[in-house]
């Protein structure tokens, strides 16, 4: 099938898809001249409507030469007055624009996006709301906008936003973002549905390229999609005040419609656990479980690397000293609560109440920079090392266990490479030589002496049980009585 439509169907309908966007650029440039705020919160002119039917209808009929002859629509939409916000799950793909399509609801969507010839000029059309990444402000003044749009009584189009803030493969919903549910207003939760026999659709880090999707789909005989608007959900008071609440709330609501469970992982711990770096963390990591806690305890993404810095500035002072509980609530200047007793316990590895500062700190730099292993390894070599700046091999064991959150680990074929000269110690720079010489150095002397039974190591490059990341099957995640996995046991 996919040789006969490649070289028959799969043309003709690219060359449609292509020619029905370049025809809706001219309405979407006209339309767009000469905008402003004001002009935008008044009601469409006559024009405008005119214009938004004509775009619609040239929008559809390019998804119509994509294969989507039909759009199965349940529920009403409701009117931006109602509900100025529409929360939309699962994301898996770009062709998850068909709803944005349909509905010319404003998206977020990055700055750069404007530029992006034919296609910027159609996303400048909706009037999204722009995220710039050089900006380090762009995240407060991101949702200052939504809230501002929000909180307008409906003059401003309706605001669409896929809270998972990533595409995964619609087998759960991650945790969403509250960027939608801070204003406290009123949403529509919207399901989306690709009921095709063959899944061409999904986009994944694990999956086929963006290329590779949209030939396969413009392949397909026909494609199913399902678009579902649920009744508005009304926050309640403390959900209003509580944006990770009122999230979580809504997200069980979209659960239960799509029938698939939900797993507290998020895009951070995707990125942790597929990062590029020399380090791969393996399936029964227990560092994503250490990244849930860190966020459940307040430490912000975007001030992570600077609690690194004084977390481990305290540590290096207090050297090999072991603390407890109490001690550790006051290092990190945060009450006793389960979330710090959980995150505790973790690193307390003869559970006898204390536990060894430097591995929280490590495992804090893993989680503030994953792909910076190196980076890592050397703040672990200044906690470890001796007054001449050496380590031995029982100190790179403790590094690296924690460094990838496992139990176990053989580092001795690893030390004898660096350790060229025998000394039974080594240096941060006889490691950092080393890894020069050898980038795949934990593939080669790490993961191939630990791929025995016993020791359940897996690299990150075997198939992920859901196609998110390794080791986030709902199932495990889900599993609340399940203790915590501690680093050594």
């Amino acid at each position: 099938q996919i040789a006969f439509m490649t070289l028959t169907l799969f043309p003709i309908r690219l060359f449609f898809a292509a020619f029905m966007m370049l025809l809706a650029w001219p309405f979407a440039f006209i339309a767009s001249m000469g905008s402003d705020e004001q002009e935008l919160e008044k009601p469409l002119s006559w024009w405008r409507k005119i214009v938004d039917i004509l775009l619609k209808a040239i929008m559809r009929m390019m998804w119509l030469a994509g294969g989507f002859h039909w759009i199965n629509v349940k529920g009403r939409q409701a009117l931006p007055a109602e509900a100025a916000i529409l929360t939309v799950a699962p994301h898996s793909s770009y062709f998850d624009a068909i709803p944005v399509t349909m509905t010319f609801a404003s998206i977020v969507m990055k700055a750069e996006s404007k530029d992006i010839p034919v296609w910027g000029t159609l996303i400048k059309y909706i009037r999204p709301v722009f995220v710039s990444r050089s900006d380090q402000d762009s995240r407060r003044k991101t949702v200052e906008e939504i809230k501002r749009r929000a909180q307008s009584d409906g003059k401003w189009p309706q605001i669409m936003i896929f809270p998972e803030g990533t595409c995964t493969n619609r087998s759960c919903l991650i945790t969403f973002k509250p960027g939608a549910f801070i204003p406290g207003v009123p949403v529509q939760p919207v399901v989306l549905r690709y009921p095709n026999k063959l899944d061409t659709i999904t986009w994944t880090w694990q999956g086929p390229g963006a290329l590779e999707i949209l030939w396969l789909t413009l392949c397909q005989f026909h494609n199913s999609v399902e678009i579902e608007f649920l009744p508005v959900y009304i926050p309640s008071e403390e959900e209003r005040k509580n944006p990770v609440l009122y999230a979580n709330n809504v997200r069980c609501v979209m659960a239960e419609a799509l029938g698939v469970p939900v797993t507290d992982y998020t895009f951070e711990d995707c990125q942790l656990a597929l990062a590029e770096g020399q380090l791969r963390l393996p399936s029964d990591t227990c560092l994503l479980e250490f990244a849930k806690l860190v966020r459940s305890l307040g430490l912000k993404p975007e001030t992570l690397e600077d609690d690194l810095d004084k977390y481990a500035a305290s540590a290096m002072k207090m050297k090999k000293e072991k603390i407890d509980l109490k001690e550790f609530s006051a290092y990190l200047e945060f009450p006793v609560s389960h979330t710090l007793e959980s995150m505790f316990a973790l690193f307390d590895e003869n559970e006898d109440g204390i536990i060894d500062i430097r591995e929280f700190v490590i495992a804090l730099s893993v989680v503030c920079k994953p792909s910076k292993t190196l980076e890592t390894i050397q703040l672990a070599f200044q906690l470890y090392q001796s007054e001449n700046g050496t380590i031995i091999e029982e100190d790179l064991a403790h590094i690296l266990k924690t460094a990838m959150g496992v139990s176990q680990i053989n580092v001795t074929h690893l030390f004898r490479a660096v350790d060229e000269e025998e000394k039974g110690e080594i240096t941060y720079d006889d490691f950092y030589r080393f890894a020069e010489l050898h980038p795949h150095f934990a593939e080669d002397y790490l993961y191939a002496d630990q791929m025995g039974e016993e020791s359940g190591l897996e690299t990150s490059s075997l198939s992920a049980p859901n196609g998110i990341c390794t080791d986030f099957s709902p199932e495990n995640a889900e599993d609340k009585n399940k203790p915590l996995q501690k680093k050594l046991n």
